[in-house]
């Protein structure tokens, strides 16, 4: 935990997308695609509904702003739930590695 803090302190990568990678190392058989996004939104949405909170409690939200990323997550989150449910295992884990794979080229390039 303390490493992966580090990390995100140091890249600007979220912990989710450093923690993913770690446990798909640590556990490369027994963790399933579905499970790993589960352990990522377990840690995800307590740390967001806190943050929001306190942007809320003193008054800096930006509602059309906040609207907007709504107006993407919501339908994103339940297309994946989806999807993640009909998509062989194998599927599922390419699909996740190669979107780490983009991220990270994206990262290094800018």
């Amino acid at each position: 935990g303390a490493f992966i803090g580090v990390c995100v302190s140091l890249t600007s990568v979220g912990a989710g997308a450093l923690g993913a990678v770690v446990l798909l190392y640590l556990y490369p058989f027994r963790l399933q695609g579905v499970r790993l996004v589960a352990t990522d939104l377990a840690h995800a949405i307590p740390l967001a509904l806190v943050a929001g909170g306190v942007h809320w409690f003193i008054g800096t939200i930006d509602w059309v702003l906040l609207g907007i990323l709504l107006t993407g997550s919501i339908p994103g989150v339940l297309i994946g739930v989806w999807l993640s449910r009909r998509l062989a295992l194998q599927w599922l884990n390419l699909a996740i590695g190669c979107l780490l794979i983009v991220s990270s080229f994206k990262l290094l390039v800018g």
